[in-house]
């Protein structure tokens, strides 16, 4: 059994509504990235989400709070809960101070220091999770937890992110910007956790982009594409379930990267680039610049989904990193596979086959 907090949630306090917050979200630059990772690569456009207001999953926040009003499924001022790694947490706490919701996420005590402080800060109420579940890990664990917060705070309204299909939605803005920043892209790039961001992105592109590929980036040790699920260092990307808003037949093929190959990936962004972020970002970036090498007259667009403020004492501390094997050399060519359920991958690895566990259905090859 996994360690659960026992004492009941204290009632969450009303917030009042800040709609002059809503016009912060989004809006993000392109950034041309043409420095070596560490092979030279003819260069990729990355999408800066880390530069709006409560971060990329501030725009899900907003639109899974906002359908719910609209349904009633979510009452004015009513308590939101949800569980979350931390990003889907600041654009929760965005998205109740601007909706006018108290927040409350359960969370777990791997989640960093710094981004307890943060979310606490910005008003949301933590319920901490101690020790993960003996099979479905941390992920399992604080949904066990959630579902006990719910019980315990009548009208409370659980957004439910892995599930929702008003989380794609959300990012239904972030593919307008694309469109009217850039040219057709041939290849778009998208780290897959809830699978929302690139599931809203590439169904609104192709509107505008028909002819693109997407690729999918997941982390060792996820099950989102059909690999055995273990203890994921890297946090942001992968999943311990299935989340229904994968859309599983828009990849064109998927790629697993590991947490030395992020880490590599994030310290050179940062030393050659200036920006760059955390698992997700580093994992997305390294396969960006793989593509712009292999495929060096294709236009190719990588999102962003964060920056490197909360990982200051993980991915960019020297002793954080070493005590964890990450401070190594790592090969810059992925390992070609040809099944997700012919190996389990330690490293980084690609496959072109992308199937959907739920039904072990190939959906692309």
């Amino acid at each position: 059994m996994s360690s659960l907090v026992a004492n009941p949630a204290p009632p969450a306090a009303a917030t009042a509504a800040n709609p002059a917050l809503l016009p912060l979200l989004g809006q993000t630059p392109v950034l041309r990235v043409e420095a070596p990772l560490p092979l030279p690569h003819a260069g990729f456009w990355a999408k800066l989400e880390c530069l709006s207001a409560g971060g990329m999953k501030a725009r899900a926040a907003v639109a899974m709070l906002t359908a719910a009003r609209r349904s009633g499924e979510l009452a004015a001022h009513a308590p939101v809960v949800e569980s979350t790694s931390g990003t889907l947490g600041l654009g929760l706490a965005f998205a109740g101070q601007a909706l006018g919701h108290p927040v409350i996420l359960v969370v777990d005590a791997e989640l960093e220091p710094a981004m307890r402080t943060l979310l606490r800060a910005h008003g949301a109420q933590l319920e901490v999770v101690e020790r993960p579940h003996p099979r479905g890990g941390w992920q399992q664990a604080r949904r066990d937890r959630l579902q006990q917060v719910l019980a315990q705070s009548p009208g409370a309204f659980w957004p439910d992110q892995y599930h929702n299909p008003d989380n794609p939605d959300g990012y239904a803005s972030l593919a307008v910007e694309l469109a009217d920043q850039l040219e057709p892209a041939d290849v778009l790039v998208c780290s897959v956790g809830t699978g929302g961001h690139s599931a809203g992105v590439v169904r609104r592109l192709r509107r505008w982009w028909p002819g693109m590929r997407m690729i999918g980036v997941d982390t060792v040790g996820s099950t989102v594409f059909g690999q055995p699920a273990r203890h994921r260092l890297a946090r942001g990307l992968g999943s311990s379930i299935h989340p229904r808003n994968v859309a599983y037949d828009e990849f064109a093929e998927v790629h697993w990267v590991g947490p030395a190959e992020a880490v590599e990936t994030c310290r050179l962004l940062a030393r050659r680039s200036f920006v760059t972020g955390g698992w997700s970002t580093g994992a997305v970036a390294r396969v960006a610049a793989w593509v712009a090498r292999v495929e060096p007259a294709a236009r190719v667009v990588a999102i962003f989904p964060d920056g490197p403020h909360r990982y200051l004492e993980s991915i960019f501390d020297d002793e954080f990193c070493r005590s964890r094997g990450l401070l190594r050399e790592t090969s810059w060519h992925p390992v070609q596979i040809a099944d997700p359920w012919a190996v389990e991958v330690t490293s980084w690895a690609r496959c072109r086959r992308v199937v959907d566990p739920r039904s072990r259905q190939q959906v692309a090859d």
